[in-house]
């Protein structure tokens, strides 16, 4: 058979190699969650990631080819608590803000943004950090809060059984914002729980039966 004959190789993938480097690459995003989350954008460099996860600085570049890369997939797996690539209206954390009594779904979506706050907060202050001197990342992180605003859209309509208002979007976006949760968490000294129950209270009184007039 002429050379022009054969066919081409199949390219091998090794199982334990892939399993290999996604464990890897769920090190170095756990540690810049943890970096970013507790010295902030300026003071984190790959280097700093690199040691934190044990792995070589090229290894880390060859994962995540910029830090701003590498601050977006720690945020992403920050939002939904792990590296699966499931959005998160695609979860059962999120459906279920649809199912059960009022009170129930009200309860169901306090928890959710409770939860994602706690996880979030450092890397999405990490993020503000840097979008204030770098364009790119200011545009990542205005297109990051479109993509929640629909999120909050979604969540709130599921919640109170009914599309709601844009008016009742915006003020829920506004009041879900993790500035606020930092503010009442951090400085004002609430618990996590002290947050959920004001933020159940607080959907509770943005969205109610009547969707009133635009």
């Amino acid at each position: 058979m002429s050379t022009s004959q054969q066919k081409p190789r199949r390219e091998y993938r090794s199982p334990r190699r892939q399993q290999q480097a996604a464990e890897t690459r769920a090190a170095v995003v756990a540690a810049a969650g943890r970096l970013f989350g507790e010295r902030g954008w300026a003071a984190t460099g790959m280097r700093d990631v690199a040691k934190e996860a044990g792995v070589s600085v090229d290894t880390v570049y060859a994962s995540f080819g910029s830090k701003s890369d590498l601050l977006m997939a720690a945020i992403d797996v920050a939002v939904v608590g792990d590296d699966q690539p499931v959005p998160l209206d695609r979860r059962a954390m999120f459906t279920a803000l649809g199912t059960g009594s009022r009170a129930e779904r009200l309860r169901a979506g306090g928890r959710l943004l409770t939860e994602i706050h706690g996880r979030t907060a450092g890397v999405n202050f990490a993020l503000r950090e840097a979008a204030a001197s770098d364009p790119d990342l200011a545009r990542l992180m205005s297109r990051r809060e479109v993509g929640r605003h629909a999120d909050i859209t979604e969540g709130m309509s599921l919640i109170a059984g009914r599309p709601v208002t844009a008016r009742e979007a915006d003020g829920l976006w506004a009041v879900t914002d993790i500035g606020i949760y930092r503010m009442l968490t951090g400085l004002r000294g609430w618990s996590a729980q002290q947050y959920e129950d004001w933020i159940v209270d607080t959907i509770d009184r943005l969205v109610g039966d009547d969707p009133g007039s635009e």
